[in-house]
């Protein structure tokens, strides 16, 4: 029959038949068999694809599976290791910080420890060696300055006669030095006063100290007579007058951030601006750059955080400043502030400002000598600005307090660097409880003999306001150093004379002509000529002479 043969036989499809499953393929089917277009043949393949398919997704999701569950594995690794490094360090921490306890309790059981003292000699036998009481400065080159106490000559005066063999001063100096040269500085006429042990014509009896309304001031003990037996103690090294002022003027800045601490406790819109005004004055004061110019910014920033402040705003507590000045002062006419009492909240800040300066010379001027002449123009500015003086004179007695705590020999102290006693009146620091090393004391005393020399020789002759700290200042601080016998010079004094001369050489001598040239002379060579020993910082002095000559052509007699 016709149409009745397998190659025309056609098979139909329902949408409502069932699916069934396909048929097994013949494995002798190939695509050349007849039947290979037929619906049969598309159907089984169909059918195939689709089981391979559902193999296919089912081994993917069972490797996706697997590899979330490798990943969170690797997590939870992870996350274990960090707790056991971190679990490590905090173990190793509490070690340290056990040790430190222990090393600590072993100090200071040390310290507890005392060796009691051997009985005094017999007196017909020679007194042990002391420490010998070195002499106070005598030299005074401004007549508005205090002259130290005179002591007999024991220093080799210096020698005011022309400096140079042949040929004219450097810088325009006159070629004989022979006289004190009349100098005016900021606008006051005075005689430089040579460095000698003579008593200076200008000298004059210290001024009576006011009465202090947080401490009694100890009058200073009376110098001992001259004996012929050395005392079993060495005594107090003398200073210049002011300086046991000085000591009295920090305890009572230490009483009072103590008061204003403890008022900013029941005001706590006091105590919320004092720290913003505080932080604010040490931030701006870590921004002053030698740019010309470029400290417009931070002078305006610390001025008005001090206008605020000597304005009652915000309020605080009437204080005497007369506690914290080494002058007894009186009303003056034309002053802005004539007042008994200022704001304490004013006087806390300048001492924070005090203390803002100094630790700028001990953290940067050492490494950098250059930072530190912005911070002393910035500090001239601010302690002689009219509105911040107290019946007409500046309060930069604050600062000068804090000086002579970090930096003594400025003021006349000295002291062996081997005692006890001895680094203490030289300015060493303890650091818990134990001396700070050498190098770490002597980047501090270079960074401060620097930081003085840039408050001290700035040049008012061209300013309204009166110089806080004028140049006699730094005359006689010098004088102070180079006037020590040469049995009791110490590496100290030395690093910190170095630091204030050196790259101030010409800035002394337009202040003081040729008796510059002789200071320096006396200075540079002659005092450290006399040194029994050549320590570090007795050459650092003589090499300073050598660069003077090298880059200024100053011969100072080499």
């Amino acid at each position: 029959m016709a149409g009745s043969s397998p190659a025309g036989r056609r098979w139909t499809h329902s949408r409502s038949s069932p699916v069934r499953s396909p048929p097994a393929r013949s494995p002798d089917s190939t695509y050349l068999s007849g039947d290979r277009n037929g619906e049969m043949n598309h159907l089984e393949a169909l059918m195939a694809a689709q089981v391979l398919h559902s193999e296919v997704r089912e081994r993917a999701v069972k490797s996706l599976d697997d590899y979330l569950h490798e990943q969170e594995q690797k997590k939870l690794a992870k996350r274990e290791q960090e707790l056991k490094e971190l679990r490590q360090r905090e173990e190793d921490r509490l070690r340290h910080e056990t040790k430190l306890r222990d090393e600590e309790e072993r100090l200071r059981a040390l310290q507890a420890q005392t060796v009691p003292k051997l009985p005094p000699k017999p007196p017909q036998q020679a007194a042990p060696p002391t420490e010998p009481t070195p002499e106070s400065t005598t030299v005074a080159p401004n007549k508005d300055d205090t002259a130290p106490a005179t002591q007999p000559a024991a220093a080799k005066p210096i020698n005011t006669s022309n400096p140079f063999s042949s040929g004219p001063v450097a810088n325009g100096l006159s070629a004989s030095a022979s006289q004190p040269e009349q100098v005016k500085t900021n606008g006051h006429t005075s005689a430089a006063a040579s460095f000698s042990a003579t008593p200076s014509p200008f000298a004059k009896q210290a001024t009576p100290q006011p009465a202090n309304p947080f401490a009694t001031v100890t009058a200073p003990k009376p110098a001992p007579q001259a004996q012929a037996q050395a005392p079993a103690q060495p005594a107090k090294p003398p200073a210049t007058p002011d300086a046991d002022r000085y000591v009295q003027i920090h305890k009572n800045l230490k009483k009072l951030r103590a008061l204003i601490t403890e008022h900013a406790k029941t005001n706590p819109q006091l105590k919320k601006l004092m720290g913003e005004m505080r932080r604010e004055i040490r931030k701006s004061l870590g921004q002053l750059t030698g740019v010309k110019g470029a400290n417009k910014k931070q002078l305006e920033s610390i001025k008005s955080i001090l206008m605020s402040a000597i304005s009652n705003q915000p309020p605080s507590p009437p204080i005497d400043p007369s506690s914290f000045v080494v002058d007894a002062r009186e009303p003056v006419e034309g002053a802005l502030h004539n007042e008994p009492q200022l704001p304490a909240l004013f006087i806390y800040l300048m001492n924070q400002l005090g203390k803002a300066i100094i630790n700028q010379f001990i953290n940067e001027c050492g490494a950098s000598p250059r930072s530190a002449d912005p911070v002393g123009v910035v500090t001239a500015q601010l302690f002689s600005a009219k509105e911040f003086l107290w019946r007409g004179k500046s309060l930069i007695d604050i600062l000068m307090a804090k000086f002579r705590v970090v930096c003594p020999v400025v003021f006349g102290y000295r002291g062996s660097d081997k005692t006890e006693q001895g680094r203490a009146r030289l300015g060493w620091r303890k650091d818990g409880g134990a001396w700070i090393s050498e190098q770490q004391h002597n980047d501090r005393m270079m960074g401060l003999g620097i930081g003085y020399a840039s408050i001290a020789l700035r040049d008012f002759s061209k300013s309204s306001n009166i110089n806080p700290w004028p140049p006699s200042r730094y005359w006689k601080s010098m004088a102070n150093i180079v006037n020590t016998p040469p049995a009791e010079m110490t590496d100290t004094q030395c690093i910190v004379l170095k630091s204030m001369l050196n790259q101030h050489e010409e800035k002394f001598i337009n202040f003081y002509g040729s008796a510059a040239v002789a200071a320096l002379r006396r200075a540079l060579v002659e005092w450290p000529n006399s040194a029994p020993k050549k320590t570090p910082g007795v050459m650092g002095l003589q090499v300073l002479a050598v660069m003077c000559k090298r880059d200024m052509g100053l011969d100072l007699g080499l």
